[in-house]
Formats: C-alpha cells, sequence, structure tokens
C-alpha cells in the first residue's frame, strides 16, 4: 500500500499563534491595546514575507518595529515562540492519524529553530518538515508543496491548515483536498474540502477525505 500523505501547517493549526502573539503584545503594549495590534500585526506580516528574503525571526521582529514597540521588546515575539504552546487536542489527534498509517510533513512559514522547538513541544514525530527560511517562499506561493513533490515524488494526499489565506487556498490551486481547521469561527472565502472547529476528529476526517 502506497504511504499516505497529510501535510500540516504549524501556527495556528498546532501551535496557538494568535494565542503567542496576543500575549506578547498585551505585555508590551497593555492588554487593552492587545486585539487591535493582533488584527494590525495580521496585516503587516504577510507584507513582510511577500518577497521572501526575510527569515520568520527579522518578519517578527519587523512586525513587532512597525507596531512601534520600544527599541528592548522588538525581538518579543522572535524570544518567545519557542514557548508558544501546542492547541490540547494536537497530540492525541496526530498519534491517532499516526496510528492509521499516515506520514505527517509540517509546511511553515517559520524557521528551523523556531520548527524544532514547537515540534518538541508537539511531541509527535513528523516524517518530512519544510520551513520558509530554507526555501525562500512563504505560503501562499507554492515553494513549500513544490518542495515537498521534489523530496517525496508527488503532492500530499491532503493539506490540513487553519489559514485559508495561507493555507486553503494554494492547496484549492494546486487541485489538493484540505482540512480547514475553523478554530476562530470565521466565513469561509477559499472553499475547503472539510471543516473541523479543532483537530479533535483529524484522523476520521483525513479517511472520510482520502
Amino acid at each position: 500500500m502506497a504511504d499516505r500523505w497529510a501535510t500540516f501547517d504549524c501556527y495556528g493549526t498546532l501551535i496557538d499563534w494568535n494565542g503567542g502573539i496576543r500575549g506578547q503584545l498585551a505585555r508590551v503594549f497593555g492588554d487593552e491595546r492587545a486585539d487591535a495590534l493582533l488584527v494590525r500585526y495580521h496585516v503587516l506580516e504577510p507584507m513582510l514575507e511577500a518577497d521572501g528574503r526575510r527569515t520568520y525571526r527579522d518578519v517578527l521582529t519587523e512586525a513587532m518595529r512597525g507596531l512601534g514597540a520600544p527599541d528592548d521588546e522588538e525581538d518579543a515575539l522572535a524570544g518567545s515562540l519557542p514557548d508558544w504552546q501546542p492547541f490540547p487536542e494536537v497530540r492525541e489527534a496526530l498519534e491517532a492519524a499516526r496510528g492509521r498509517g499516515w506520514k505527517l510533513a509540517i509546511l511553515s512559514n517559520t524557521d528551523p529553530d523556531y520548527i524544532a522547538a514547537s515540534q518538541e513541544r508537539i511531541g509527535v514525530p513528523f516524517d518530512q518538515v519544510i520551513v520558509a527560511s530554507e526555501i525562500g517562499s512563504y505560503k501562499p506561493a507554492l515553494g513549500h508543496w513544490r518542495t515537498f513533490e521534489e523530496r517525496v515524488g508527488r503532492l500530499p494526499d491532503v493539506h490540513v491548515a487553519a489559514s485559508l489565506f495561507h493555507d486553503v487556498a494554494p492547496a484549492n490551486e494546486l487541485g489538493l483536498p484540505s482540512v480547514w481547521i475553523n478554530r476562530l469561527g470565521e466565513t469561509p472565502g477559499p472553499q475547503p474540502t472539510r471543516e473541523l472547529p479543532d483537530l479533535t476528529r483529524l484522523a476520521d476526517t483525513l479517511e472520510d477525505v482520502a
């Protein structure tokens, strides 16, 4: 039987990205400003990633600078990322998928040291890891999937992610089935193959989609 591959975004899907960012914004700028600055952060980040030249550490630092952080706090996000926590259901869900024979890969807009720290917190092995700063490309560009295709010999069977912009839209462009983890109760633009509120039913959903 051929290997079955599920690829995953990491931050926002497996690791509580918004929680990690907001916590630092609240600490640096005050809780009353944190929500508005988080919205602004989500505007700044894709702009900083657009040409693919910056490391994610630099993206985080430049974003904090763009938000008006004091000089001694510009590295607050970059320094805190290794401590950001997985969502509570993630480990069990990934273990269940592996138990059904799925190979797992991470396709992430980040750096190798960050993803290594996050993998340690998740506690489940991944069979492939592709990060933006190694390939000079940030999603929603297709570089992660093309690199996966070069390494594995084909595209994955399904892509799992929380971002419509970074992940579901390019998966649709590639004709890939997608599972959208809609943790924020958003309204879809690009249409995923399946929608889940979290990863609790991941293993069953992968079987359905495949």
